[in-house]
């Protein structure tokens, strides 16, 4: 999970950088989520959904749980992280 979270946040900060010249110093998916809906308003299609920001929110998470919580992911947890990944979150990003 974190290493799916790493990659949500890098590939936000990416486009952000490329964007607009810089990013924040965050780890907060929802909010370079904000940022970049700003940028391109079909990113607000993750943020408005309430599975997917449900989804987003578990990803986040998994940052601070990997760092400073004794916290197990089951399987089918990654498994639903990683197909929203792959169907809902890159499609909408690579687009920006």
């Amino acid at each position: 999970m974190f290493s799916l979270e790493q990659y949500c946040q890098l590939i936000l900060k990416y486009k952000l950088l490329i964007k607009t010249g810089t990013y924040p110093r965050t780890h907060s998916i929802t909010y370079l989520l904000k940022l970049l809906s700003s940028i391109s308003q079909e990113v607000n299609t993750l943020l408005e959904d309430d599975e997917n920001f449900i989804i987003l929110t578990k990803i986040e998470d998994a940052h601070i749980s990997s760092r400073y919580l004794p916290r197990r992911y089951d399987v089918r947890e990654v498994r639903i992280v990683l197909k929203f990944i792959k169907e809902v979150f890159n499609p909408v990003v690579k687009r920006v």
